[in-house]
Parts: C-alpha cells; structure tokens; sequence
C-alpha cells in the first residue's frame, strides 16, 4: 500500500517566508517542496552523524 501524506502546520515570519519563496523559485521548486528538501536534508546529515532513526509507525 502506498504511503499517504500526512499535513502539517508551519507558522513563520513574513520574512522567513518571503526568503524561502525566493529560494525555491531559485531552486526551481515550490514552497511545500523545498520545505520537503530541506528537512530531508537535515535528516540525512542528522542519521550520517548520530545513525538511521528508526519509525515507530513501521
């Protein structure tokens, strides 16, 4: 069965937003998907350094 996403909130500052509108547009990618890039990123440099976290849900 394929995964489903789930929705979540994000509040930020009308700068922060403004700022991350002008990199994904850079990037080439919408806000929802360079949001999605970035904490993919994080999370590979996080498992790199501290090991491959493991999901509850699975």
């Amino acid at each position: 069965m394929a995964e489903k996403n789930k929705h979540i909130g994000l509040r930020c500052t009308e700068e922060v937003l403004t700022k991350l509108k002008y990199i994904a547009e850079f990037e080439g990618r919408s806000i929802n998907g360079e949001i999605l890039y970035l904490i993919n990123r994080e999370i590979k440099r996080f498992e790199k350094e501290y090991g491959v976290i493991v999901s509850e849900d699975k």
